[in-house]
């Protein structure tokens, strides 16, 4: 995490104004949560990431279809080195030149995905010169001393030319995106190591067999000892986060020496929920269990990640809490586009994300089931385009207010079952597969069970503007308030609902909702809307 001096901030104030849209774009972590700061204003990045190949000329004709189809703001494009560097020290950057002229023809931003020496752990994007020479370029070792698939992070010299080339990239964009197209970039992609926890090599073995770094002693408030004797069963995945950490912080910084951008690094997910079964995805990668490691040896990096291609509700939101939590921001560079991923993101920017992103949203003809959608058909669509054309509009004032005011968003868990959360004075209920009309225990002639009943969609977000006043949003959900810390005889009412939306970042009423609309809670159909509510109490 990347901190500015105070003194620097006051002789800042004594220049002339900056216009907003020439501030480089950061993280603000001075409110309530951290907030992604796009042209002077918070921005909510209503992104998509294009498949892994997309990253020519020639297929962005299959990508910018698929951002408007959604009303996407953000698109996450992969740069890999391979491209960029096809020969050492010869460096071809007309990708970018195209890529940001067309975002800015299209009026989208631009996170560039930088594919070095490790994408999905693997080396498949590093340039052709660098897989011939294994030599120069070595690979981890088994303990048997064979080849590994993955390149070590250990070896100097895959470090420093992973580095140079992304340091061009910035250098690059230093010249030609002035007005910041790009306002992100990830180092990277999917760090870490399958199948073998670490390299076996001499020179990384004999660290191995060394005491843990002080930095890193220090940082985690322990005594220093062998990795061994500091983290037992974990010793070699957090020797390999310490060294992985350590590459990309490397990379990270040439590339920042050349143009001021926030840094992302995204993780492949173990179990959500405990490390002693021993998945934690990839090891040495930044699943939640490492990044207390990885924070310590990655100043550089803003933001982490998690990539999300687990459909239990339960464990998604275990993922966002883990990543969101000490002030940290919160992005989802990665879900599945599959209809039943939509739902996550209530919960997602409900916890302050800033980012929510599908992944493999184009028409190149790949599909990735069955982590992701069989088919994009427009049902697949509509499900992650719904929420974004309501959200585009207002989108930067509802990450003014997640900025501020305390947040909270949910979705349907596996079983549908009823779920709740305080804020303040009152609890908020909330229901899925309800009709509209009526309560559970009421029964008609010709009642027809709810089509959503076991459907797994619906959610819902929710900021608390004042003591008794909250801003709601949601689809297929029913939303109740209850006082959570009532005295005798006190009882919850609705002094008013307002559906509405913001214009000029006000908020202006489009009608009250009153009578069916409110009798058996606040019901979010199809389309979401903004619902503004007022609670108070009487005797």
């Amino acid at each position: 995490m990347r901190l500015f001096s105070a003194l620097a901030g006051v002789a800042l104030m004594c220049l002339p104004a900056i216009p907003a849209w020439s501030q480089a774009p950061h993280f603000d972590r001075s409110g309530t949560q951290t907030a992604l700061v796009v042209d002077g204003e918070p921005y909510l990045a209503l992104a998509v990431q294009a498949n892994n190949s997309s990253n020519y000329p020639a297929m962005l004709e299959t990508v910018w279809p698929m951002v408007e189809r959604l009303h996407a703001n953000t698109l996450l494009m992969p740069v890999a080195w391979e491209q960029v560097e096809p020969e050492e020290g010869l460096f071809d950057l007309t990708f970018l030149d195209t890529l940001l002229e067309q975002a800015r023809a299209h009026d989208k931003r631009l996170v560039l995905l930088w594919y070095g020496a490790f994408k999905n752990t693997a080396p498949g994007y590093a340039p052709a010169w660098v897989k011939r020479d294994g030599e120069r370029f070595p690979r981890m070792r088994t303990p048997e001393g064979s080849a590994h698939y993955a390149l070590s992070p250990h070896a100097a010299a895959t470090r420093e030319a992973d580095a140079r080339a992304f340091a061009q990239v910035m250098r690059h964009l230093a010249r030609i995106d002035r007005q910041h197209t790009v306002i992100m970039v990830q180092v990277e992609n999917e760090t870490g190591s399958y199948r073998l926890a670490r390299d076996h090599a001499d020179g990384p073995a004999r660290l191995f067999a060394q005491p843990i770094p002080q930095e890193l002693a220090d940082g985690l408030g322990i005594a220093r000892g062998t990795w061994s004797d500091a983290f037992g069963p974990r010793a070699e995945q957090y020797f390999m986060s310490w060294h992985m950490a350590s590459y990309v912080e490397a990379v990270a910084r040439t590339g920042l020496a050349e143009w001021e951008l926030p840094v992302l690094v995204n993780a492949a997910l173990g179990d959500a929920f405990t490390d002693g079964s021993g998945d934690v995805g990839p090891s040495g990668g930044p699943n939640w269990n490492a990044l207390p490691i990885w924070r310590i040896a990655a100043p550089s990096v803003d933001a982490y990640g998690p990539d999300i291609y687990n459909r239990n509700a339960d464990a998604v939101v275990r993922y966002l809490d883990r990543y969101g939590e000490g002030g940290w921001p919160l992005l989802v560079p990665e879900i599945g586009n599959a209809r039943d991923y939509a739902r996550f993101i209530w919960p997602a920017l409900g916890r302050g994300g800033v980012m929510f992103s599908p992944f493999g949203m184009d028409r190149s003809g790949y599909i990735n089931h069955p982590l992701g959608a069989a088919v994009l058909d427009e049902e697949t669509l509509e499900a992650f385009a719904a929420p974004y054309r309501f959200l585009a509009p207002a989108a930067r004032d509802w990450a003014r207010i997640a900025m501020d005011r305390p947040t909270w968003g949910t979705a349907r868990g596996q079983d549908g079952s009823d779920q709740s959360h305080e804020m303040g004075r009152w609890q908020i209920d909330v229901q899925y597969g309800r009709w509209m009309f009526g309560e559970d225990d009421w029964s008609f002639d010709g009642q027809q069970e709810h089509p959503l009943k076991d459907v797994p969609t619906g959610g819902m977000m929710v900021a608390q503007l004042d003591t008794h006043t909250f801003l709601l949003a949601g689809q297929h959900v029913r939303v109740r308030f209850a006082l959570a810390d009532g005295s005798p005889g006190e009882q919850a009412q609705i002094i008013e609902a307002q559906e509405g939306t913001f214009v000029d970042g006000e908020w202006v009423m489009r009608r009250r909702w009153n009578g069916d609309q409110v009798d058996y809670g606040f019901n979010f159909g199809e389309q979401p809307v903004w619902l503004r509510v007022e609670m108070g109490t009487y005797r």
